[in-house]
C-alpha cells in the first residue's frame, strides 16, 4: 500500500511540474518581488527615516511598474538597527534606513561622517556624502555586505537633558548622556567631560523617563516625532554631529535582483534622497518652534570653539581606523 502511495506521488509531482502547475523557479516577470524594508524610528508624517523609506518605495514601485513590493515594517519590527545591519548581511533583511554610526560598526571609515563639529551646514554635510569620500565610503560598506543606495538625511544632532542647558563644555561635565553604541559618540562626550551611556533606541525613552540617563543626542525630528518633550526640559542647539543616515539593502538581495530591477532600484535611490532631505529642510523650523511652544528651554551654543578644541583628541584617536588619507580630504574640503 505504501509503494503504491509513493509511486502516485511521484506520478503526480512529475505531471504538475511539467505542465507548470509546480515549479522550482519563480516567475520572477509574472510575480512581485517582496523587499522588506525595516527601520527603528516611527513612521510618522515628519520622521525623517519614515519620509525616506516612502520616497523610495514610491519611486521604485513606479519604475519597476509594481513587480518590486516594498513592504514597510517601522518601529523596530524587524530589530533594532544593528540586528537589522547583520540581517542585511546575513541576507535575511533585505533593505532599510539606517543611522551612519550603527554601519560604522560593521565598517570604520564610516566614522569619518560622525566627527564632532566638523560641518558647518546641511550643504557642507550634503557636497561630501554626495562627492567622492562618500563614494569611496559607499564601496567599503558594500564590501561589508550592505550596498549603500544614497546618502539620506537625519539632521545635525542636538543635546537634550533634565540638569541644565548647554552653552559651553562644561555644562556637559557630568551629565549622563544616552550615546548610541559607537565610540566616536563615547569618545566625543567623554572629552566633553560628560558621562556617556551607551544604549539601544529601543531602551531610551524609558530611561529618560525614569531618571536612569539625563538626556541624550538626537536631531529634532526625531525629539518631536518620538516625544521626548515629553520626558526633557533643555534642548540645546549644538549641531554637534550632523546626522547621515544611509538608504542601504543587503547586497544578497541586490544581487538575486534582475538587471533591470537593480537599475530601477539605483536610478530612483538618489531622486529619493534628494525628495526626503528637501522634505527635512522644510520642516525643520517648523519642528524646533513646536518643540518649544511644548514647553522645552531652546538655548543655541554662540561659540563652537570651545567645543571643537575639546574633541580635537578624538579626531586623532580616530584617525587610522577612518583612513588618515580620507580624514585629510575631508578636513580640506570643509575649512
Amino acid at each position: 500500500m505504501n509503494k503504491l502511495v509513493i509511486e502516485a506521488t511521484r506520478c503526480f509531482l512529475a505531471f504538475a511540474c511539467s505542465v507548470g502547475l509546480l515549479s522550482a523557479t519563480p516567475v520572477v516577470a509574472q510575480d512581485k518581488i517582496v523587499v522588506k524594508f525595516g527601520w527603528s524610528a516611527t513612521d510618522g508624517p515628519q520622521d525623517p527615516y519614515a519620509v525616506g523609506a516612502r520616497a523610495f518605495k514610491e519611486r521604485v514601485e513606479k519604475a519597476t511598474s509594481n513587480r518590486l513590493d516594498v513592504q514597510l515594517y517601522p518601529n523596530r519590527q524587524l530589530g533594532d538597527e544593528k540586528p537589522l545591519v547583520e540581517g542585511m548581511r546575513l541576507g535575511t533583511v533585505d533593505a532599510g534606513i539606517i543611522t551612519n554610526a550603527v554601519l560604522a560598526q560593521i565598517e570604520p571609515s564610516l566614522q569619518l561622517n560622525d566627527m564632532p563639529f566638523m560641518f558647518a551646514n546641511e550643504d557642507q554635510a550634503r557636497a561630501h556624502l554626495d562627492g567622492p569620500v562618500g563614494q569611496k565610503l559607499g564601496a567599503n560598506l558594500e564590501k561589508k555586505g550592505v550596498k549603500l543606495l544614497a546618502w539620506m538625511e537625519g539632521g545635525f544632532r542636538n543635546m537634550i537633558n533634565n540638569v541644565r542647558p548647554v552653552t559651553k563644555p562644561d555644562d556637559v561635565s557630568g551629565v549622563k548622556f544616552r550615546v548610541m553604541q559607537n565610540p566616536v559618540y563615547i569618545s566625543m562626550f567623554s572629552s566633553l567631560g560628560g558621562n556617556a551611556v551607551p544604549m539601544a533606541w529601543g531602551e531610551t525613552f524609558t530611561a529618560v523617563q525614569q531618571g536612569a540617563i539625563d538626556g541624550l543626542e538626537i536631531p529634532l525630528a526625531i525629539i518631536d516625532q518620538a516625544k521626548y518633550n515629553e520626558v526633557t526640559k533643555y534642548l540645546s542647539i549644538t549641531n554637534h554631529t550632523y546626522s547621515a543616515i544611509g538608504l542601504v539593502m543587503s547586497k544578497r538581495t541586490f544581487d538575486r535582483m534582475p538587471d533591470d530591477i537593480k537599475k530601477a532600484i539605483v536610478e530612483v535611490s538618489a531622486p529619493a534622497a534628494k525628495a526626503q532631505r528637501e522634505a527635512a529642510t522644510t520642516t525643520a523650523n517648523e519642528i524646533l518652534d513646536r518643540l518649544e511652544k511644548s514647553g522645552m528651554k531652546v538655548n543655541r551654543i554662540s561659540d563652537v570653539k570651545p567645543f571643537r578644541a575639546s574633541v580635537q583628541g578624538v579626531y586623532e584617536k580616530f584617525k587610522d581606523s577612518i583612513g588618515p588619507d580620507l580624514l585629510k580630504e575631508t578636513l580640506a574640503s570643509v575649512q
